[in-house]
């Protein structure tokens, strides 16, 4: 999977100079956390930052709403003029590109506790990828919607499993609808979603190869 599977290609962009009580207001009525910051009103702008709504927040005095689209301007202390997207953004986002393995910009999210990525082809924005999109493209891999039987068994001898689920499904006409194998987790396992209606001569094979089953989860359509 690849970051452009799972990305919001139109984006709401701000400008520098944007009074950051506008850019609250968008956020509100769009209801959305994030928007990248170009340096002008041209779509082929540079991205020169991104503006969070936790940036807002910390802009603005304890009892003050700047999402309720008052438009009321945000002064900074010392009565100087009214704040601007430039006063709080972040500079020289990180960002991805569209051919980016999703996993890479989850890690790159996680690493640096960030919620989004900008995506940019060829020094433009094409998109945006965030957490819950990151969330949405995992949650996929395992969709519980459809039948058949989710299995999880340990693979702690350390061996590659690929050839062995291929023979299994092979031989009982099985279908694999998605795999996965965590050499890497505290108790290595592999995750396989089957479906047809041998999965029970499946399983019966999986406990000959020496590989315990650790959980079994039948799913009904």
């Amino acid at each position: 999977m690849f970051v452009s599977m799972w990305m919001t290609a139109e984006v709401q962009t701000v400008q520098p100079d944007v009074p950051l009580a506008d850019a609250a207001r968008l956020m509100g009525q769009q209801r959305i956390r994030r928007l990248p910051v170009l340096a002008s009103a041209d779509v082929d702008a540079p991205l020169v930052g991104i503006i969070s709504s936790t940036d807002v927040l910390h802009a603005v005095p304890l009892n003050v709403n700047p999402f309720t689209g008052t438009g009321t301007p945000m002064p900074q202390a010392g009565g100087e003029p009214a704040l601007t997207v430039a006063d709080v953004m972040t500079p020289n986002p990180l960002t991805t590109t569209p051919d980016a393995p999703i996993e890479m910009a989850a890690s790159m999210m996680r690493n640096r506790k960030i919620g989004a990525l900008p995506v940019m082809r060829h020094e433009q924005l094409v998109g945006m990828i965030t957490e819950s999109d990151i969330f949405r493209a995992f949650t996929s891999m395992f969709d519980l919607s459809a039948a058949g039987a989710r299995i999880t068994f340990d693979i702690s001898q350390g061996e590659d499993v690929l050839p062995l689920i291929a023979e299994l499904t092979h031989k009982h006409d099985l279908q694999v609808t998605s795999f996965v194998a965590l050499h890497d987790h505290e108790r290595p396992v592999c995750v396989v979603r089957v479906a047809g209606k041998d999965i029970d001569a499946m399983l019966e094979d999986v406990w000959k190869s020496h590989h315990r089953v650790e959980s079994v989860i039948r799913l009904e359509e």
